[in-house]
């Protein structure tokens, strides 16, 4: 049976170039790189074009990336980091009800140690409005954190507006860019953001290695202790091969951008179009337009999520049920609870398909045909 793997949000398979270069590395270049003798040297010179790669990919400069072990420490460091270190400028954080975990968990240990947060609410797109960042905008908010796309339905924020917005206040803005970067055309300086988190695993890079985009001047209170690497900023000893890999796994996502995002588009166009054509019903959850183009989430009525999973495994399709972060909980999506309600029957029949590398039209075409005679059988006995 042929496997269809259309779980590509959660995470990617590691490019075979990817994988080439990180095993070239762990062969030769073994040093450590805070060591001074040739090895070390070596070493720290795959760091030093690495950081450089990924500062032109978002439009920075080197001495502003920070690695870290994944897109779940960068915003970590950079929530916490930042409202740690910066109590005496206010204690309110701005975020919205739809973040990815990592987010979430931050500002809720932060609101354990004194610190308010506000949670702003989507609309049925999972679109933050511009008018309620406004209204809960304060001079003491220190700190406002927003993804740029989500990881469940794909909705792009507003992201350079609220940039805009903050320029002149003393609010710094974090965005997770996690499910965006390698899809989506990043600058820091058009969007006006002062930090932003990246994580290799989603670009056909290696598991366990991120980063996090700094602007100048933002000082960002320790959360590792021990050497002094990273600019004294992120304690621990590189993990050089995943380094090298993130830096092939950049190359080829920026050269590939916009034949993927071409490619992605035309995959939801036929799968939705399949969907349509067998007579079943479905919703779309999210926008098409306004989204990031890997990303298809939808709702099929008379189904639950734990029964059309199970059956799309053993069809050979693999596709999940939203943030792969909360694989096993039986807890509904907190994405789709903050756009369609707690009593919505979306909240248990709804779908997350995500393309990526390998994928092909037939491919997913073949996905969507078993999509639809899954969904005719469960809503039949329903």
């Amino acid at each position: 049976m042929e496997r269809i793997y259309l779980d590509h949000a959660a995470t990617t398979p590691i490019h075979p170039d990817v994988l080439e270069a990180m095993i070239k590395v762990m062969e030769a270049e073994f040093g450590n790189p805070s060591s001074i003798h040739h090895f070390g040297r070596e070493a720290r010179k795959i760091l030093d074009e690495t950081r450089h790669e990924l500062a032109l990919s978002i439009g920075a400069t080197a001495n502003n990336i920070i690695f870290t072990s994944g897109g779940t420490e960068a915003d970590n460091l950079a929530i916490i980091g930042y409202a740690e270190n910066n109590r005496s400028k206010g204690q309110h954080i701005i975020t919205t009800q739809i973040e990815h975990h990592a987010v979430l968990h931050s500002c809720e240990e932060l609101e354990k140690r004194g610190f308010e947060v506000t949670y702003l609410p989507v609309d049925e797109n999972g679109l933050v409005s511009m008018e309620a960042f406004e209204q809960a905008l304060r001079d003491d908010t220190i700190l406002v954190t927003i993804m740029y796309g989500n990881n469940e339905v794909g909705t792009v924020q507003p992201i350079q507006q609220i940039g805009e917005r903050l320029a002149d206040h003393q609010a710094v803005f974090h965005t997770d860019a996690v499910q965006a970067y390698g899809i989506e055309k990043l600058d820091v300086d058009e969007m006006k953001v002062d930090m932003l988190s990246v994580s290799a695993h989603k670009i056909n890079g290696p598991k366990g290695i991120g980063f996090l985009y700094i602007r100048n001047g933002i000082k960002l209170a320790r959360q590792l202790f021990g050497g002094e690497q990273e600019r004294k900023r992120r304690a621990g000893t590189e993990n050089v091969a995943a380094i090298a890999g993130f830096r092939k796994a950049v190359e080829l996502s920026v050269k590939d951008m916009d034949s993927k995002r071409n490619s992605y588009n035309e995959f939801r166009t036929a799968f939705i179009s399949i969907l349509e054509n067998s007579g079943i019903s479905f919703q779309l959850n999210g926008l098409l337009d306004n989204s990031l183009p890997h990303i298809l989430n939808l709702s099929f009525p008379g189904t639950n999520v734990e029964a059309m999973l199970v059956n799309l495994d053993l069809a050979g399709i693999a596709a999940s049920s939203g943030s792969a972060c909360t694989a096993g909980s039986i807890d509904p999506s907190h994405v789709l609870v903050a756009m369609f309600g707690k009593e919505s029957n979306r909240i248990v029949n709804s779908i997350r398909f995500s393309f990526g590398l390998n994928i092909t039209k037939d491919q997913v075409e073949k996905a969507a045909e078993g999509t639809a005679k899954i969904v005719q059988r469960l809503a039949k006995n329903h």
